[in-house]
């Protein structure tokens, strides 16, 4: 494009013979070039004021049409009240986590002899101790893998089978035509490596789909023997001794709360699911005692620690049974007490600890741990006797103190028939903390367990 600069500049002449009108357009230049910023700074401005000066003008309107009350003597009392019914709500929650349904109404807090109280009556809590427990297995599809002679049992019923089939099992030994009659090494059950021959290879075949095929019909491996005062109760005598009898039954009824919590973790976990596909594979354990070993604890302490109607506490524990006891000092813990809780009267609650065991997904680990330590519903009818219609109230009681994982050894006799699927697992070893609120079951605690907490038990 071809500009003419002469014809420009002979238009711009004009301006040379009219000084005014140069003037007046410069002057109309500058305004436009000020219009537009003006304009945009204004509309920022005008924004600025609705959200700032506007905004809290009408907040200043409100509080002017609506002042607030003044202090007087009947507001503050009704703010006084209304202060102190949030704190006795706090109080009753934290006291209702401990108000329980118990499995006898006979026993706690002491028996009443008007009711004809025997030794039958204490036969009947452990009856109630199991049957819970089975009912507990049963509500999350528990059970064990095949045994060992569930295993002979299906291996010799598929040998037999194939024996009946035509041309086959009627040779002599060593005969090539029939290759299950060849001298084999000893059979080993469960499929262990090292076995060798045609048999074996046939019998893994056959073990392994029969230990699937179990997997694939429950929900959790569990076995009622590995839980804390099931075989005790199984072989119950009743010791003539009410007030032992009394403690005995008490201690139990503690750890079936906390059985009670760990069964519904799993069952919250494994809804749903098989063993193959299940979080949670295998409810190995669950110990109050630890076998009366752990270092530290006055159960596997030699020293005498304080004579009780001419028995050591020591002695007396360490004839009891697989139950809770109470943490009064560090050395009644299982394991280090990182909360600082013990079971005294300034604390207003009891303690106790227990130790768990459980095969676990690696991925599902933290899962675990999260649904077991997390707040559970439970019924409850009133003391004593109950009532028809049941209250419900929520408990939160799990503390996880000690915590240890571990490959799983699939030809361990722990897991040797046990599948758990194709993701991997853990053992998972924990040791926990229970709290119960003292005053939420002040009412049926028997007098012995007061005495034992504030160190004035007699002779049992």
């Amino acid at each position: 494009m071809d500009i003419n600069f002469k014809d420009i500049l002979s238009k711009l002449s004009v301006f040379k013979n009219n000084m005014a009108l140069l003037i007046s357009t410069v002057i109309a230049l500058i305004s436009i070039a000020l219009f537009v910023p003006t304009h945009l700074l204004r509309a920022r401005v005008k924004s600025q004021m609705q959200s700032e000066s506007v905004s809290k003008w009408r907040n200043i309107e409100r509080i002017r049409r609506d002042p607030v009350e003044p202090v007087t003597e009947d507001s503050l009392e009704k703010r006084k009240q209304d202060i102190a019914a949030d704190a006795n709500s706090i109080v009753a929650l934290a006291e209702q986590t401990s108000m329980r349904e118990l499995l006898s109404y006979d026993i706690f807090p002491e028996p009443d002899p008007n009711k004809g109280i025997s030794g039958l009556t204490f036969v009947e809590f452990g009856r109630r101790f199991r049957s819970g427990i089975d009912e507990m297995i049963k509500q999350v599809n528990g059970g064990i893998c095949p045994t060992q002679v569930e295993i002979e049992n299906r291996l010799e019923d598929s040998a037999a089978r194939i024996n009946r089939r035509p041309g086959m099992g009627m040779g002599m030994p060593g005969d090539m035509g029939d290759p299950y009659s060849m001298p084999m090494a000893p059979r080993r059950l469960g499929a262990l490596p090292g076995t060798t021959g045609f048999r074996s290879e046939i019998d893994k075949m056959i073990i392994d789909n029969f230990c699937e095929d179990r997997a694939k019909s429950l929900s959790v491996y569990v076995n009622p023997i590995d839980i804390a005062g099931y075989e005790h109760w199984a072989n119950y005598k009743f010791d003539p001794n009410m007030v032992k009898a009394v403690k005995d039954t008490w201690y139990h009824q503690l750890s079936y709360w906390v059985i009670e919590d760990i069964f519904k973790t799993v069952e919250k976990m494994n809804e749903g699911h098989n063993v193959l596909s299940a979080p949670v594979k295998k409810f190995q354990s669950i110990s109050f005692t630890m076998g009366l070993k752990r270092p530290g604890s006055r159960r596997s302490s030699t020293a005498v620690i304080r004579a009780v109607g001419g028995r050591t506490r020591e002695q007396d524990d360490q004839e009891e049974s697989d139950r809770p006891f109470y943490v009064i000092e560090d050395r009644d813990g299982l394991t280090e007490s990182l909360t600082a809780r013990y079971s005294t009267q300034e604390s207003q609650v009891d303690v106790i600890h227990f130790s768990l065991s459980v095969v676990v997904a690696n991925k599902d680990v933290l899962w675990f741990l999260q649904e077991l330590c997390s707040a559970k519903e439970h019924q409850f009818r009133g003391y004593p006797g109950g009532a028809d219609t049941p209250q419900t109230f929520e408990h939160n009681q799990i503390t996880v103190l000690e915590m240890k994982s571990g490959a799983v050894n699939e030809y361990s006799p722990d897991h040797m028939n046990n599948r758990y699927g194709d993701n991997s697992v853990t053992v998972l070893d924990l040791i926990c903390e229970y709290v119960f609120n003292s005053e939420g079951y002040e009412p049926i605690k028997p007098q012995v367990v007061k005495d034992k907490l504030a160190g004035t038990e007699g002779g049992i």
